[in-house]
Order: C-alpha cells, then sequence, then structure tokens
C-alpha cells in the first residue's frame, strides 16, 4: 500500500494533515476518561482511499452547484468498541464537518469510516468492494501497526450479481415505506414525524446505493456522510439535492436534524413548505437510485453470464 501523496496538490496534502490531527485530537479527548482496557485504546492505521487516492478527484468552487470529491478516510482502531460512532466519533465529524461548511477552514467535504483490523480483513476475505479497492488504491496517512491487509477474495461474477441484486430489491422497496409512512404525517400535520420518515426513506436511499454497488454501508445514520459516499459512485445522485445556496445547503441539514431533533426535542421545527420541498427532492433521489442501481445490475448480470459462457 502506497504511503506519499505526491500525486496531490501541495495544497491537499497540508490539509490532509489538518484533518489527520483533528481526527486524532477527537479521538483523544473521547478516549481521555478511558478506564480498564479503554486506556489502550489506539489508532493503528488512517488510510485515505477514494477519488483522491486514485487520483481522479473533482475539485469545484465552494459555491458552485457542482460535484465536488470528499476526503474518503479509513480509520483503524484496535478495539471493536472504539468503533461506536455515537460514543467516540460524533464530535469529531462534526468538527470536520464545521470546519468545512461554517469556519471554511477545510476546503474539502471529509467522510470517514471506523473499523478494526480484523473487520477490514473479514471484508477482504468476503469480497466487500470498498475494502478491496482501499487495498488496491489505498494512500496510508499514519499507522503505528504495519501488519499489512489481507489478500482481497473477490466474489465471483455470479455472487457479486446476485448480492447486488439482493441488496437492492430489500432496501429500495424498504425506502419507499418510509416515504409512505412520511407522506401519511406530512397529510395528517404529524410534521416532526414525517420529517423523521422522510429521513429514514433518505439515510435507506443511500444505503441501497452503497449496497448494491460495494456491498457495504457503514453503520452511520449521517444523511449528509452517506450522501458524500454514495454520490462518489455516481455522480447522478448529486442532481438530488440543490446546494448552491446556504438555503438549499440548510434544508438537507434540517433534514438530518430531523433523525434525533425531531424525535427528542420539543424545538424543532418544520413546516408546511419545508416538508413539501423535501418531498419533491426525496421522489427525485428515489427515481435516481432506481436508475443508477438497476443499470448496475443490468451490467452484473451480463457480466455473470458472460462468465458462465465462458466466453472472454
Amino acid at each position: 500500500m502506497r504511503t506519499d501523496l505526491n500525486h496531490l496538490p501541495s495544497a491537499k496534502q497540508r490539509e490532509l494533515d489538518r484533518v489527520v490531527e483533528m481526527l486524532f485530537h477527537g479521538f483523544r479527548e473521547a478516549t481521555q476518561e478511558a478506564t480498564g482496557r479503554r486506556k489502550s485504546a489506539r489508532i493503528l492505521k488512517v488510510i485515505l482511499f477514494g477519488s483522491y487516492a486514485r487520483g481522479d478527484w473533482v475539485d469545484a468552487p465552494f459555491d458552485a452547484n457542482q460535484f465536488m470529491s470528499d476526503y474518503d478516510i479509513l480509520i483503524i482502531v484496535n478495539q471493536k468498541e472504539l468503533t461506536d460512532g455515537a460514543l467516540y466519533w460524533e464530535a469529531t465529524e462534526q468538527r470536520l464537518f464545521d470546519a468545512h461548511q461554517v469556519e471554511k477552514i477545510i476546503r474539502t467535504p471529509v467522510n470517514f469510516i471506523v473499523h478494526t483490523l480484523q473487520q477490514v480483513n473479514d471484508g477482504l476475505s468476503h469480497g466487500r468492494l470498498l475494502f478491496t479497492e482501499i487495498a488496491k488504491d489505498g494512500v496510508v496517512l499514519y499507522q503505528s501497526d504495519d501488519r499489512p491487509l489481507a489478500n482481497p477474495k473477490p466474489k465471483t461474477p455470479e455472487q457479486a450479481y446476485l448480492m447486488a441484486k439482493e441488496y437492492f430489491e430489500d432496501l429500495f422497496p424498504g425506502a419507499m415505506r418510509r416515504f409512505a409512512f412520511a407522506e401519511i404525517g406530512y397529510e395528517r400535520g404529524w410534521y416532526q414525524d414525517s420529517a423523521f420518515d422522510f429521513h429514514q426513506a433518505t439515510e435507506k436511499l443511500y444505503r441501497c446505493v452503497l449496497t448494491t454497488f460495494t456491498f457495504y454501508a457503514p453503520r452511520s445514520t449521517n444523511i449528509v456522510f452517506l450522501r458524500g459516499m454514495a454520490e462518489g459512485l455516481d455522480r447522478r445522485l448529486f442532481d438530488a439535492w440543490p446546494r448552491a445556496t446556504h438555503a438549499d445547503r440548510a434544508m438537507y441539514q434540517k433534514l438530518k436534524d430531523a433523525y434525533r431533533k425531531g424525535q427528542h426535542s420539543k424545538h424543532f421545527e418544520i413546516s408546511s413548505e419545508q416538508l413539501e420541498w423535501l418531498k419533491t427532492r426525496i421522489e427525485i433521489l428515489g427515481t435516481l437510485v432506481h436508475e443508477v442501481c438497476s443499470e448496475h445490475i443490468a451490467k452484473l448480470k451480463i457480466a455473470a453470464e458472460t462468465d458462465a459462457k465462458g466466453e472472454p
């Protein structure tokens, strides 16, 4: 696995150094009062993957309503409990979001996933494409443990087709059911419930894309994070959400907030007009998800049929 960032502009290299510093700062804060075996909590590796590792990133102006690549980062920790996002990583996730969206001290959005080395190696042994691509293209930004990742065991074309089809046929209808629940809540004036169900529909749609394409989705309810990962797989998904203006971005943030604030805070408010806007955008997202996943499954089916015939 590579360890240099020479293919990136110097400004991007400095920015990634700052991101790694923020990850470690957040980790230290989250574990500073640990007791027992948690006192030995460590980050073993930080690996850049995705477009910035491969070299095919898109760097659009911040205020342009254009697709912009995210930094995709894998953090490998030494204890399974440390992969719990809510307990150990939520504050860091918010800090990175604020650094990009509010303070603008980081120009590039950041997504990160957290796993143990065993979880990563299990993913490789089961042919999960995300981990396979990390092993192939990833760039090590930090490591205190030089054990290599396991050798990937890719799925056969038939296995890939059947698994992608199974994920899509499970998750897409589930997303549409949550969308239907949201519509009922909206029509009856149950606006907080409706907002929560619109969030759930959106989350499931992005999970549908991720699992259909890569057989993996992170354990996260953060739809900003999930959106970034999914849009990196097919840029057509970017068109679901306008984001050229602060008002556009604020609407998606309100949908994100609906997951927790909509359930637990009496101060969460959302209007009929806002729900109608969200409903329209999620309908567009659903259409795009169905389109890109169906096309991907069709390609996998052709590959499986070709392989079964023994054709080159």
